[in-house]
């Protein structure tokens, strides 16, 4: 197999690949092109198999042929790249089958037929079910590879799902006891792809790995923290889904709260997946809840984005989207102040804002270290900035440091001075995606980047209070123009406290001089 790259690491397991909603478009946007990203570095075995399943009815070959066309399109590694014989090896590991889902009889054909794919490849019988289907499907589907002899091979059985699960506590209590009447817990992989981000997982050695940062992470040195996730488009073709959830249940729940714990959690005492999420789970306990309505209406912004032009382009409201409710009330935005209540953060507020039609794409994590005294020594004559970390998630990936320094040329002038960290300009392009590593974190058994069941249900106990007093309360609905940074109410939470939403990425700094690693 001619022009693989062979990388230090360890090779995902032997082992059946079984994509259920395999016509789909997070199969073709993400799946297929990852695992064609890890065969391509060599961290597939060459015994593994992948069949596509959905209602749809194809050919292997038409199979075989969306399957080129998914990696062409949105993989980092492209076909043409290797030879022809290269290809070739890598599709005849895939093979396609219809399956009504709601059927166990087509469950016990796909058994038969997956024996013979295991034969052919050499497979111990470890398989891995991949349900990239609505979250109501779940427990069904479940219960069918049980019943059609799906989980009787001699090799393991791992389950992986996506977001949303459930739409609130009571529905993911019930999904959960769907799927552990079939898989026990250290079976299921429940997905959330920011988890398996380069910089996200790059939080815990920036904290643990440098004496410098480490000793100053806690509220005697730490002024406030900042989580933005900005996305600068609307609800494209999802609106009929997102009218049903909003921002709150759709980033909120997932997403904000998990770089949150990633970015608070205590050092785990042993670096094994279960003592890390522990100290995961620990942090969404500390959140402070919202007890009153009083409490929500004073820490927490909901907005919804109208019409607004953005670089001559009329965008429309949330309202004229397609398959929204035109008299929706759901959030597109929303922003809190929450509080970790623990020795180590007692005080400290933590910002978080997400939302649609804001002027930047971007995930970034932004640490702002207390002032120095501005009574003594320099804080008497100049106005000192404080020093920032931010710690940059998406599009690009890198951190950066803000500090004070004398400007250059002056006896004693002072400016603030920005050393960046730039990991997207080295690696350009090909860093790899999240999705790569979580299938082969997946096909490992390492659940550390996936969200354990009293980590999804914590986080649903503290949502479910926000969305309560919205429920009660549509009047709190507040409004942005597309194209806008979302409702000046986002802003008041800050100034309350005396702060202010630091630039992101993609935003004009004024005064700062910058020194870029890119730049020699």
């Amino acid at each position: 197999m001619a022009n693989i790259q062979k990388v230090e690491t360890m090779q995902a397991s032997s082992a059946v690949f079984f994509i259920f909603g395999a016509t789909g478009d997070l199969a073709r946007r993400k799946l297929f092109p990852a695992i064609y990203s890890l065969y391509r570095e060599g961290k597939l075995s060459d015994h593994f198999a992948v069949i596509g399943l959905a209602r749809r009815q194809r050919t292997r070959e038409e199979f075989r042929e969306d399957v080129l066309s998914s990696i062409k399109e949105f993989c980092r590694y492209k076909p043409g790249d290797g030879k022809q014989e290269e290809w070739d090896e890598f599709a005849r590991h895939f093979e396609y089958k219809s399956l009504d889902i709601h059927q166990v009889d087509g469950f016990r054909e796909l058994n038969a037929f997956t024996e013979e794919v295991e034969h052919e490849f050499s497979i111990p019988g470890n398989r891995l079910f991949y349900l990239a289907l609505a979250p109501e499907l779940f427990g069904n589907v479940s219960s069918h590879l049980k019943e059609g002899g799906l989980l009787e091979s001699a090799g393991w059985h791992r389950l992986i799902i996506e977001k949303p699960f459930g739409y609130d506590l009571g529905s993911a209590e019930q999904l959960n006891e769907q799927i552990r009447e079939v898989f026990r817990e250290e079976e299921i992989y429940r997905i959330d792809h920011y988890l398996g981000k380069e910089m996200v997982q790059n939080i815990e050695v920036i904290r643990f790995g440098n004496a410098f940062f480490e000793p100053l992470w806690n509220n005697k040195h730490i002024s406030n923290i900042q989580i933005t996730l900005g996305e600068t488009v609307g609800v494209e073709e999802r609106g009929g889904y997102y009218d049903q959830a909003g921002a709150l249940r759709d980033m909120g729940q997932n997403h904000m709260l998990q770089m949150l714990t990633m970015i608070a959690m205590e050092p785990p005492s042993r670096l094994v997946p279960e003592d890390i999420r522990d100290e995961k789970v620990k942090v969404l306990r500390s959140l402070r809840p919202f007890v009153s309505s009083e409490d929500v209406s004073a820490n927490v912004v909901r907005g919804q984005y109208t019409e607004g032009d953005v670089k001559g382009v009329h965008l429309p409201g949330y309202r004229q989207e397609d398959k929204v409710d035109p008299g929706s009330n759901t959030e597109t935005y929303f922003a809190a102040r929450v509080f970790v209540d623990n020795f180590r953060w007692a005080g400290v507020p933590f910002y978080i804002r997400t939302g649609k039609r804001l002027p930047v794409k971007t995930t970034e994590v932004v640490v702002e270290f207390k002032s120095m005294p501005n009574n003594v020594y320099l804080g008497q004559k100049y106005k000192l900035e404080p020093n920032l970390l931010v710690i940059r998630v998406n599009p690009m990936e890198g951190i950066y440091i803000k500090i004070n320094a004398k400007k250059p040329g002056t006896d004693s002038e002072i400016e603030p001075l920005a050393m960046d960290f730039c990991q997207s300009c080295m690696i350009g392009i090909n860093s790899p995606e999240a999705y790569e590593r979580l299938i082969h974190d997946a096909a490992e058994g390492d659940s550390t980047y996936f969200t354990r069941w009293d980590e999804v249900a914590t986080a649903w106990s503290f949502v479910d209070r926000i969305a309560a007093v919205w429920q009660e309360q549509p009047e709190s609905l507040s409004y942005y123009p597309a194209g806008s940074w979302g409702p000046s109410a986002a802003d008041n939470l800050l100034e309350q406290d005396g702060h202010h939403w630091w630039p992101v990425n993609g935003q004009d700094e004024d005064n700062v001089i910058w020194i870029k690693n890119n730049e020699g």
